[in-house]
């Protein structure tokens, strides 16, 4: 799905604190964008998944809808979804807007299409890069290469831009190690362990959830090549925020 670039399908925009990743905990806005062409079993935002959920409105008005919600004290606006890259164009603008009222941008995003990706790097700050191991389901075993292919690439053009770009990683209690141990293989083979602001294992939660000895073994095999990898659930869940 790709909207014209003066709309927007819209999930809903608002304002709750970063329970995932390296910023976890920061004030954030969200900006979800309906539509979701992948099928990862975790998937907590179902009712952003439909290609025609939400709401289609203008671009002008979703930037009169940020400047009338956007709280004081706002670390960054977060573009996540549903998956954003499938409306790269608005992305750019809704981006652009938000950096010229002074905040951080950041994009959510599954990094299935790297020229996409590459397109709306200019106006990111912070990207979140996430690898998604084959037991998530995103894709068809057939596809799942070329989705692998296209999250690398996004990680290599990200550190290249000099944007704040981390990595992670949702592990089930059924993940594999050993395609695991080949992806580590992978990514260190293409960047330096200096070129990126953290590794994140997040366990699943919900569906085929992890043990702490599972993810102990998935931790060891970051560590040699990362020392600052950290496993952090989504903290939001536990205080009870969106």
């Amino acid at each position: 799905m790709q909207k014209m670039a003066n709309r927007i399908q819209l999930s809903e925009i608002f304002t709750s604190i970063e329970g995932e990743g390296i910023l976890f905990g920061t004030k954030t806005m969200f900006v979800r964008m309906a539509g979701c062409h992948l099928k990862c079993i975790w998937c907590d935002t179902a009712y952003a998944l439909p290609m025609d959920s939400g709401n289609s409105y203008s671009v002008d008005y979703v930037k009169k809808l940020i400047s009338k919600y956007l709280k004081p004290n706002t670390y960054k606006v977060n573009f996540t979804g549903g998956e954003p890259l499938l409306q790269y164009e608005v992305v750019i603008e809704l981006a652009k807007f938000v950096k010229e009222k002074g905040l951080r941008t950041y994009i959510e995003s599954a990094c299935f299409d790297s020229s996409r990706f590459e397109k709306i790097l200019p106006y990111i700050d912070i990207c979140k890069v996430e690898l998604k191991m084959s037991d998530s389901k995103a894709v068809d075993p057939k596809h799942y290469h070329n989705l692998l292919r296209n999250e690398i690439e996004c990680l290599e053009i990200a550190i290249m831009n000099h944007k704040i770009t981390y990595i992670k990683v949702v592990i089930t209690n059924s993940t594999n190690l050993k395609e695991f141990k080949h992806l580590m293989k992978n990514i260190f083979k293409v960047i330096k362990a200096a070129d990126i602001a953290g590794f994140i294992i997040q366990p699943c939660y919900g569906v085929d959830e992890p043990t702490v000895e599972r993810l102990f073994e998935f931790y060891d095999l970051v560590y040699p090549s990362y020392r600052e990898v950290r496993i952090i659930p989504q903290l939001h869940k536990v205080i009870g925020a969106r």
